[in-house]
């Protein structure tokens, strides 16, 4: 019977992890808090320049205080934007990963809801704002 595939790759497993891969597993665990390595890390492993990089920058933007770094933003505004960003990009992996964590911070399903719906409302208005080519007339400012 033909193994699972769940990416173009072979993902690296837990047990074959070695040095520099195997650290970076057992941080993913300990950082996140669970109990295995999700499926885009092991498969980010294939290539452990890109594992180390990319685990690198999502700790320090996602998880600023496992670095010491205090955030501007909470945990669940984070994600928040997180899931927004990956409906807007169509990545299942990514809708369902951070929804999870979410969910495990207590977020209800409507304001699951809430957040989808106003990312869904800025698709629109951007992509309309952006056909109309309209000049922006409200600006931020200049501190």
């Amino acid at each position: 019977m033909a193994e699972e595939r769940i990416a173009t790759v072979r993902p690296v497993s837990e047990e074959e992890a070695t040095g520099k891969v195997a650290e970076i597993f057992a941080d993913i665990k300990r950082t996140k808090e669970i109990d295995f390595v999700p499926n885009i890390w092991r498969v980010l492993a294939t290539n452990p320049t890109q594992l180390e990089g990319v685990w690198t920058t999502l700790k320090s933007l996602m998880h600023p205080e496992a670095g010491g770094r205090k955030p501007h933003l909470d945990a669940a505004t984070r994600e928040m934007i997180a899931l927004a960003v990956s409906a807007s990009n169509g990545c299942a992996y990514c809708v369902n990963s951070h929804t999870a964590a979410l969910r495990k911070q207590g977020i209800s399903a409507e304001a699951l809801g809430e957040v989808l719906a106003i990312a869904g409302l800025f698709n629109m208005t951007n992509a309309l704002a952006d056909g109309y080519q309209i000049e922006p007339d409200v600006l931020p400012p200049l501190d």
